[in-house]
């Protein structure tokens, strides 16, 4: 069915994420993708899913000659913990904090992600709560050390060693947490 909606459309990703090229992959997507150089910026009173939503769209602006059959696909995921954004860790060091500052606790993950055409554009977000277990300095040390997860918003990957032995429960979309809510984006897709 999606195939069929999607007949003469022309996908293009712009997101160098390993993970969300997967995720088109995996649904069947034929897709192109074309990274724009972007600073991340918003405003300083933009809280949670506002902080997600923005970026989303603005990652979306420099793609001002999109074709009457394109259809641009722009994301972005936070850590929202303690009313605070933690996004991608800066070195290893400010990785170990992040996930001290998880552990035992937990925070909720906001992801969003706009469509964009010629005529029109659409954001939508989704939210999960993820719960840890109370990680030990020596399980995060080594999670950091063999995983390197510099480029993961709150220092952690849920499909990678940490999420199995540190994530005891979720509340909402498992790949949400891994940037991208594909139930939303299937959906909206198909809408679009």
């Amino acid at each position: 069915m999606i195939n069929t909606k999607l007949t003469n459309k022309n996908i293009i990703l712009a997101s160098g994420s390993p993970r969300r090229q997967q995720f088109l992959k995996d649904l069947q997507l034929d897709f192109t993708i074309q990274l724009k150089e972007i600073e991340e910026i918003f405003p300083k009173n933009l809280k949670g899913k506002k902080i997600t939503e923005f970026l989303a769209r603005l990652k979306a602006s420099p793609f001002t000659n999109l074709k009457e059959n394109d259809i641009l696909i722009t994301a972005d995921t936070i850590v929202w913990h303690k009313n605070k954004m933690l996004g991608k860790p800066k070195s290893e060091k400010d990785a170990i904090v992040m996930l001290q500052n998880l552990s035992g606790k937990k925070h909720h993950v906001f992801s969003s992600i706009c469509l964009k055409s010629k005529d029109k554009d659409v954001v939508f977000s989704d939210k999960t709560t993820v719960f840890f277990k109370n990680l030990s300095n020596e399980e995060i040390t080594y999670y950091v050390n063999q995983f390197k997860p510099l480029d993961k918003a709150g220092s952690y990957g849920i499909q990678e060693w940490l999420g199995y032995i540190g994530v005891k429960k979720i509340k909402g979309s498992f790949f949400n947490v891994m940037g991208f809510p594909v139930h939303k984006f299937y959906k909206e897709l198909l809408q679009f």
